[in-house]
């Protein structure tokens, strides 16, 4: 078993660069189809880990999670645009957010009803799956080291977010089709389709730019600083027990550094590759949790799944509801849909099948819920500890 820390840092590393660069090659690309790469880079630590290559309780493992993560979160949510999210209009963000509620209630009432087979311990998991399905997967990654979700309990729960997400989405793009009959049955107002075209305009930031290493390094020092400063600001808040760690205020305290930010000129470091860098940093963490992790657990997902699709249900009606309160076009029902369940990889797909020219809108809402998506894992994971 491999405990010294350096080689086990390297392999962690090459193990994430084996994953990125299959995925990202024409010869391998096809067996990432069904299970991305986000659930490799997870699940082959593990798997070396559960073999007995690496220990499991090596101490380098909490430290990469610890100070890596709020870094990645800073470098991802430094670049957002939040005025092109604004510019979206109040029906977009509002079906949005009604989605978000969905899923939110969705995982509350599921968990009660599904804990009586799978456990209570299972309420951490259910507030970090809320966090990928009203944001992403570094949402889901931040709740769970906000609430110390057991690695038990997030494995199955990475299960459940693999597969579901691609089967509602399948869902969504097949109810196209649906489109015309269901805006002519909802009175749907879709004036709103030609305003959206006129307002969504992307720019897109997220190229690496002219390479130049002093901008990085200033960047990636930047970041770094941030991270130290959110965690100095932690310790002087309240701890609230089962609720509120000093961790989870690092969180809190370094996401919100990082908005603030993106309405600065720092914003503009995503032509240095800020978002690239967050998310190689973002799946290094994950490695080191997959690292953890006890491949037993896998046995729970079964279940699990089934609970996942009745949160999906609830999130369902819950934006039929907020279509019919607002008018709102079945468009914008499968865009919010896709945003929340899918994020940023999926959601302009969806949205561009629905509209073409639109698939903006998908982009910028599944943006909108990478910068909400921990907070509201973090309140629907004390919903459910409150059940």
């Amino acid at each position: 078993m491999i405990k010294d820390p350096v080689v086990m840092v390297g392999i962690l590393i090459a193990l994430e660069a084996l994953v990125l660069w299959a995925a990202s090659s024409k010869r391998f690309e096809q067996y990432f189809d069904f299970l991305p790469s986000v659930f490799w880079i997870y699940f082959l630590p593990m798997l070396a880990a559960t073999l007995g290559l690496i220990d499991p309780k090596a101490p380098v493992l909490g430290l990469i999670t610890t100070n890596l993560l709020p870094i990645a979160l800073i470098l991802l949510l430094v670049v957002v645009d939040v005025r092109a999210i604004l510019r979206l209009g109040g029906k977009a963000i509002g079906l949005f957010f009604i989605g978000s509620a969905g899923v939110m209630i969705g995982a509350a009432l599921s968990f009660v009803i599904f804990k009586r087979w799978i456990g209570t311990e299972f309420w951490a998991g259910f507030g970090a799956l809320s966090a990928s399905w009203t944001g992403g997967s570094a949402n889901m990654i931040a709740v769970k080291e906000a609430v110390s979700v057991p690695d038990n309990v997030f494995l199955p729960m990475v299960v459940v977010d693999t597969v579901i997400p691609y089967v509602w989405m399948g869902v969504l793009i097949a109810a196209v089709r649906l489109q015309p009959a269901f805006d002519r049955w909802n009175h749907s107002d879709r004036r709103i389709l030609e305003e959206l075209k006129s307002r969504s305009v992307v720019d897109d930031h997220s190229g690496p730019g002219k390479a130049r290493p002093y901008a990085m390094m200033g960047m990636l020092c930047g970041a770094i600083i941030l991270s130290i400063l959110a965690q100095w600001a932690a310790g002087k808040l309240p701890v609230v027990k089962d609720m509120l760690s000093p961790y989870a205020w690092t969180i809190i305290v370094a996401s919100a550094l990082a908005l603030g930010l993106s309405f600065t000129p720092a914003r503009k470091v995503s032509a240095y590759g800020s978002t690239k860098t967050g998310y190689y940093i973002l799946y290094f963490v994950l490695t080191a949790i997959g690292a953890k992790a006890a491949i037993s657990s896998v046995g729970a997902a079964a279940v699990l799944i089934g609970a996942g699709f009745l949160i999906v249900l609830i999130h369902a009606l819950f934006l039929l509801a907020g279509a019919r309160l607002l008018r709102a076009p079945l468009f914008l029902v499968a865009a919010a849909s896709q945003a929340n369940i899918g994020g940023v990889a999926s959601a302009p797909v969806v949205a561009a099948v629905y509209e073409p020219g639109l698939a903006s809108v998908g982009l910028l809402l599944a943006i909108l819920g990478n910068i909400v998506g921990t907070y509201l894992g973090i309140l629907c994971a004390q919903m459910c500890r409150i059940f």
